[in-house]
């Protein structure tokens, strides 16, 4: 503990003592505050600076030591200043005083208290990070919850202090005005109890409950409002129509069909969506040749000389279109119509939250529906930048439709899908500049991974322009003819340095765009957010209550299993919701790059632990340790894990290397199922393995908090036996 933190423990520590000491705590009695009125009373009229102000700044002290006595000066206060007066004094005291013990416990406890009590601080958070004031709001409403457990609790929060204070100040003010209002007839109350009788103390319950059923009553009465402009069906054709056939609507598909709930899909063009024909599958399918074309360049290591490998592209994007091929089945419209999904092709658009118009070459029909669930995806993102509309730019969905390789190729961005493409067309031969508007690689990545992969990149002539904006694209300006990419960048001195990429094709990987236009969904009201994605709750639910969004479209993570884990969510609280309704998580989220390195995290990252407040204890193991990757020759990369100070809880956990998205599963499954460390370190891992790498870093965490002390009276124990059985 810090000094200035000691100080403030021991300052607490005499005043309380002193308080006890002082026999005050024995004065504030009903008794003697009954017996000795007309002595206040009389003190007051004399001299009402000194009565006034001794009297706030006693309250204020015991409300910020949370010591007992406040309710009866509440009542005093009343006696003393009457109902308005009195209510003023006590109304601003209780505040200050309820912020100042807020403050201390924040300074004092909420470190030691957030290790030990993390995930229920976290529920409270989480209500807060949701509900804003209005959560203390309502818990200050209600006298069940003492007002000093509500003041240490939500010192331990991360709510401000000033929302903190106002929201005390009008949330308090209700039950003061009650205690106030009794001590004007303090020389006929029997006891405290009776001021709050079971009746008042109920009606404080419900003024407590009623803003919560009050924006229930809101968002009713708006979505009914919205229903009332169309006529509801008295029947429906399906319980659910889902609109895409990306991962998302397939899942939400097949899980209501597993369920016997009937189920439409509708899809305007190829069921599988990004994932299967410009995503997932091509991706990777692009980064195994290449990594197999960069493996024969460097076997030499391993004394086998194969010499640079001659790389025929028409073949490779062959290679790529056929595990395609292979895959669809499993995304196939025969597939599902077994599954009892019945898909309809064609353009879908809400006529109203029930009906749905599809058109397509089979005709048009109108679906009705009980339920709707909006799965349509994304796609990329086309930044405004002049001269762009002028060339035929390549995105991850036109990629795959090349021939030839790119001789020279521009990447515009360096997030997962630049660096993945960028680094497989620098194998496979194509001169690669790749340019990125902010410092690192991996823009939501720690520091340390991005620097690993960019060092990897340097090394394999991947020529990289970072913090650089890309200004505008000239065609044919270059001497051959070629197109440029105009950028400019900061030079060590600060002035603005411009520099000319020229390309023979340039690819666009900046981010997605959610598909929302043509659906119908603005002229029904549902919203979008400031990211172009479905304004949609915690349950995945839009303004709309029989509208669900799920997947790429309704964001916030646009990953193939962030869409399924959406999906089931959607389909489960759309079908179910009236019985249990389910709020989405994304705590152990997995993501990874498949780069090579490969780059992949669950859970909390350093730079997000910090903008969050969050304290953590970082345990890295370098791969160069590791036997298997030293058999492989592949030791570059690390695992990194966060976890709560002093405890073996995982907040989040990032690997580095060679397939980092294979070893990143033992740490989701821990975070999943409440894994700590300890546990993963007395699992027995196969050796010689990659998996291995897990328990190591266990072991390192482990080895970081070992018992000291207890292992010195180990030591003196075993130096006690070695010595008795000489001297015996």
């Amino acid at each position: 503990m810090s000094r200035h933190r000691l100080w403030i423990v021991a300052l607490i520590v005499v005043l309380v003592v002193a308080f006890f000491l002082s026999g005050v705590d024995e004065l504030l009695t009903l008794t003697n505050l009954q017996a000795e009125q007309a002595r206040f009373q009389a003190w007051l009229v004399r001299d009402p600076v000194t009565v006034i102000g001794g009297f706030f700044a006693i309250y204020v002290l015991m409300a910020a030591l949370s010591l007992p006595g406040a309710t009866l000066l509440t009542v005093l206060g009343g006696a003393l200043f009457g109902l308005g007066w009195g209510l003023l004094i006590i109304s601003f005291a209780s505040s200050l005083g309820a912020t100042l013990a807020a403050l201390i416990a924040r300074t004092l406890l909420r470190g030691p208290l957030e290790r030990r009590f993390a995930p229920q601080l976290e529920r409270i958070n989480a209500g807060i990070r949701r509900e804003g004031a209005f959560y203390l709001f309502t818990l200050r409403l209600i006298p069940l919850f003492p007002f000093f457990v509500i003041n240490l609790v939500m010192g331990l929060t991360r709510m401000r202090l000033w929302t903190f204070y106002w929201i005390s100040q009008l949330g308090m003010l209700p039950g003061t005005a009650v205690y106030v209002n009794a001590g004007r007839e303090l020389g006929e109350l029997q006891s405290l109890s009776g001021i709050l009788s079971p009746g008042l103390v109920g009606s404080f319950v419900l003024i407590g409950l009623f803003p919560w059923m009050a924006r229930a009553l809101v968002a009713v009465v708006r979505r009914r409002r919205l229903a009332r402009r169309f006529h509801r069906p008295s029947r429906f054709d399906y319980d659910i129509v889902v609109i895409g056939a990306g991962s998302a609507g397939l899942v939400a598909s097949y899980i209501a069909a597993a369920v016997k709930a009937r189920v439409g899909l509708v899809e305007r063009d190829r069921l599988g969506g990004d994932c299967l024909n410009t995503g997932c599958v091509p991706s990777k399918a692009l980064i195994r040749a290449a990594r197999v074309a960069e493996e024969v360049r460097g076997a030499r290591r391993y004394g086998i000389h194969a010499g640079e490998p001659r790389i025929a592209f028409g073949e490779v994007m062959a290679h790529v279109r056929r595990a395609v091929g292979e895959v669809e089945p499993h995304d196939s419209r025969e597939r599902y119509e077994e599954l009892g999904v019945e898909v309809v092709p064609g353009e879908a658009r809400l006529d109203d939250p029930w009906r749905i118009r599809v058109g397509g070459a089979e005709g048009e029909r109108v679906l009705t529906t009980r339920h709707v669930i909006i799965a349509s995806g994304a796609r990329p993102r086309m930044p405004d930048l002049p001269g762009l509309e002028r060339i035929e730019a390549l995105t991850s969905d036109n990629l795959w439709q090349l021939d030839a390789l790119p001789g020279r190729l521009v990447v515009l961005g360096g997030g997962p899908i630049g660096c993945e493409i960028g680094q497989s067309f620098a194998r496979l031969g194509s001169r690669v500049s790749l340019v990125q508007k902010g410092p690192q690689l991996l823009p939501r990545e720690d520091s340390d991974a991005a620097e690993a992969l960019r060092e990897r990149f340097e090394r394999e002539g991947i020529d990289l322009w970072l913090e650089t904006r890309a200004v505008r694209v000239e065609p044919g300006a270059d001497e051959d003819g070629a197109d440029v990419l105009v950028v400019e960048r900061r030079r060590a001195g600060g002035e603005l340095e411009t520099q000319r990429l020229a390309f023979d094709r340039l690819l666009v990987a900046v981010g997605r765009q959610a598909n929302v236009e043509g659906l119908g969904l603005e002229a029904l009201g549902v919203e979008t957010r400031e990211d172009g994605t479905l304004a949609v709750n915690e349950q995945l639910q839009s303004v709309l209550p029989n509208v669900w969004a799920c997947g790429d479209v309704a964001g916030p993570f646009q990953l193939t299993h962030a869409s399924a884990h959406q999906a089931w969510h959607a389909t489960i609280n759309a079908l179910f919701g009236e019985l249990k309704r389910f709020r989405v998580s994304y705590r152990a989220l997995p993501s990874v790059t498949y780069t090579e390195p490969e780059v992949a995290r669950v859970g909390l990252s350093e730079c997000e632990a910090r903008a969050q407040g969050i304290d953590f204890e970082v345990t890295r193991y370098a791969l160069s340790d590791l036997d298997r990757a030293i058999a492989e020759g592949r030791t570059e990369g690390f695992v990194k894990v966060l976890t709560v100070p002093g405890r073996d809880r995982i907040l989040g956990a990032s690997i580095v290397g060679q397939g980092a998205g294979e070893m990143l599963a033992e740490f989701t499954l821990a975070m999943t199922r409440g894994i700590g460390l300890n546990k993963l370190l007395g699992t027995v891992h196969p050796y010689p393995t990659w998996s291995e790498a897990t328990k190591a870093t266990a072991g390192r965490w482990k080895n970081a908090h070992k018992p000291e002390r207890l292992l010195g009276w180990m030591a003196r124990y075993f130096r006690w036996r070695r010595e008795g059985r000489r001297n015996a």
